[in-house]
């Protein structure tokens, strides 16, 4: 049984974490770093595992948690979710035709005071029900066809926005909120660039994002997706002194914790909805979220009773509409852009086509991976999307539209087998969602980049080479490649903005300075993809010269520490292209030079040139010195299975490495084997540990 002391401290660790959560998540004012707040959550796990008649369905750990459903039940509202009006007149004669028709519903003339009215936005959103329970969230329910929906309780838990429990000491007895679930667009875009990187699918839109993750079966999918919350109105209530209009209804229900848009307002009149809707659609863009729109009320809840309902609306409320984001056009054709890393970013051309404010002719395709989800083609007709400076991209290809015959799927590497900026041959690593140029050094719509990393402090060094002496180094057209820094005259420098005789003199003294450097910063600064400063001193320390890495195939490399396929697979593209090449022989024929050796000594072992991965706990050897053997005799140990490997080594627990290894069909050895595969290095006195 939990002491006195201990359920205070649970109490109390609740009540904070969910102000901490208020203040992140509705707020967005954060009032403690992530690390304090993990703090005080996992303190409050602890207590609640240690005592586990203490765990409320209210507590915050419960937010993650509960089974897959088979499917969502069904949950008939207490009070019917109705849809309102919806005013597609973009215009300002649309609030003013909503106005007469609601003063005309009254009964007023021209000689009676302007309504007043409550102004709000329109989210895009899912519609959701929340039914509080005594100050407990016990049920949440979507609209459904508004007499029936679907329970997401489970779900809506995950939501960090909406509080479990209500702030107040005397809760009503039922409190029914309703309001809508949304993904902002900053949580919506970081959660797909996550995915891209991982190879996996990504959210057509923040609307789509949020439906979807509400009505996943499984929580634990549904809690890794970002959603937020906010109010608008009521459902049933029992035991609560309800506001007299709209506007204090809402006021009310920020003080109880929950989630309320700020931007709203109250007004008299037509022209304090013209007024609203003209400043919403001004800083539509900037908000950070999507809307459709603004939504009028009535804000007397005694005039809402008067003016009623037909056709199940209310006649004291409608949404009137921003003109829409998204429109239909067709893909005239599909080309790529280079970015500055080298990646090839294609771009559908389209049909001029006016969406979101302004005429859209081109939209994003992001990657190839992106193209053959939504198999986009030339001569498609598709949604294109663009709000604010979100660049427009292509969201759903319309598939009963599609040309007979079908067009063609289209494929980078086929379209694009050289870069259309340098004709360096263009690659996809595995692993790796973008293709990309090989033309680091020599490829122009690179060269800013290259010049950056090439003159940085753990590369070469130059002091005085940053971003704005770059930018005019390269927009004149006096460096075309890092080799072209090194011919810069004191005369070019002191032309140019900002630089004075003193600061180009002290520039070419750092550019001379670097000439000598070592081989490690100079194959760093190559700025080779996937070759980080430690895997530049593996090189440099295992081949001794630039020459031999030059020419090493990638069974050598292989051989280098912690070299696996994919950086092999960079570094023998890069080398392979004759413009970096030709870059690196102008770097060396203008005197940057380092000192080289004759490099590792290669090992005669039993398992020279040999890769081998290791998986799962081996009964007597750790992995460190299991590690240490096999690269005394000769080997490579390797952190991913591929077809190059040659055997994996596997112990209890073995998982997904050893599956990999057996579709394979790459040799498979437990603790024993090894010890077997390694006897004739002991035997031949190679290797002095006692294994």
């Amino acid at each position: 049984m939990a002491s006195t002391d201990v359920l205070a401290r649970v109490t109390a660790l609740r009540r904070e974490i969910e102000r901490h959560n208020y203040a992140y998540y509705v707020l967005d004012q954060p009032t403690i770093p992530d690390a304090e707040y993990d703090r005080l959550f996992r303190e409050l796990q602890a207590l609640e595992a240690e005592h586990p008649e203490l765990v409320t369905p209210d507590s915050p750990t419960q937010r993650v948690g509960g089974k897959p459903l088979d499917s969502l039940p069904k949950v008939r509202h207490a009070v019917p979710m109705l849809s309102i009006r919806t005013e597609t007149d973009t215009e300002a004669s649309g609030a003013q035709a909503f106005d007469a028709r609601v003063r005309k519903e009254l009964g007023l003339d021209e000689r009676d005071p302007p309504v007043e009215y409550a102004a709000e936005l329109k989210f895009d959103g899912l519609a959701m029900n929340l039914r509080y329970e005594h100050g407990v969230l016990v049920q949440a329910a979507t609209r459904g066809d508004g007499e029936t929906g679907e329970d997401v309780t489970q779900n809506i838990r995950t939501v960090c926005a909406i509080p479990l429990r209500l702030n107040t000491e005397s809760p009503p007895a039922v409190l029914e909120v309703r309001g809508e679930v949304f993904m902002r667009r900053d949580d919506f875009e970081r959660y797909n660039a996550k995915q891209r990187e991982a190879g996996k699918p990504t959210l057509v839109n923040p609307r789509n994002g949020a439906a979807g993750s509400i009505r996943q079966l499984d929580p634990k999918l549904a809690a890794q997706r970002p959603l937020s919350f906010f109010a608008y109105g009521l459902g049933e209530v029992q035991g609560w002194r309800t506001p007299a209009t709209h506007s204090g209804t809402l006021d009310a229900l920020a003080a109880l914790g929950v989630p309320v848009c700020a931007e709203r307002i109250t007004g008299q009149g037509a022209a304090a909805l013209i007024a609203f809707y003209d400043d919403i659609a001004a800083r539509r863009d900037q908000l950070p979220f999507d809307i459709d729109g603004v939504v009028y009320k009535v804000d007397r809840f005694d005039l809402q009773r008067e003016l009623g309902f037909v056709t199940r609306e209310p006649r004291w409320a409608v949404a009137h509409k921003f003109p829409a984001q998204e429109q239909l056009t067709t893909v005239l054709g599909i080309e790529v852009q280079v970015g500055r890393t080298g990646a090839l970013t294609p771009v559908a051309r389209l049909a001029p086509v006016f969406v979101g404010g302004v005429t859209v002719t081109n939209a994003t395709l992001h990657n190839q991976d992106e193209i053959d989800r939504k198999d986009v083609r030339v001569g498609d007709t598709v949604i294109v999307r663009r709000a604010g400076d979100v660049i427009p991209e292509v969201v759903a290809v319309v598939l009963d539209r599609r040309p007979d015959p079908a067009p063609p799927q289209f494929n980078i590497l086929q379209r694009y087998p050289v870069c259309p900026e340098c004709g360096s041959h263009v690659v996809r690593l595995e692993g790796e969602a973008a293709a990309r140029c090989t033309g680091g050094l020599y490829c122009p719509a690179q060269r800013k980049q290259a010049l950056l990393h090439c003159a940085s402090r753990r590369a070469m060094d130059i002091e005085g080479l940053g971003d704005r002496l770059v930018d005019q180094l390269v927009d004149r057209g006096l460096v075309h490649t890092p080799a072209d820094v090194y011919g810069l005259t004191l005369e070019t420098l002191a032309g140019l903005d900002r630089m004075a005789e003193k600061s180009a003199a002290n520039l070419l003294a750092a550019i001379e300075t670097s000439k000598a450097t070592t081989l490690a910063r100079f194959i760093f600064a190559l700025g080779i993809r996937n070759v980080g400063e430690t895997t530049a001193k593996d090189l440099a320390k295992h081949f001794g010269s630039l020459d031999k890495l030059i020419a090493a195939p990638e069974s050598d490399l292989l051989a280098v520490r912690d070299v696996g396929p994919i950086v092999a697979q960079s570094i023998s593209q890069f080398f392979a292209e004759p413009h970096n090449l030709e870059v690196v022989n102008k770097l060396r024929a203008a005197g940057v030079h380092w000192p080289e050796s004759s490099g590792l000594v290669q090992s005669t072992g039993v398992l020279a040139g040999k890769t081998l991965v290791l998986t799962g706990t081996l009964p007597t050897l750790t992995r460190d010195v299991a590690k240490e053997i096999i690269e005394a005799a000769g080997g490579k140990v390797a952190g991913s299975v591929s077809k190059k490997t040659d055997y994996v080594v596997a112990g209890a627990e073995a998982g997904s490495k050893l599956v990999k290894a057996q579709e394979l069909g790459v040799p498979i050895l437990d603790e024993p084997g090894l010890l077997a595969l390694l006897a004739p290095n002991k035997k031949n006195g190679q290797h002095a540990l006692d294994f």
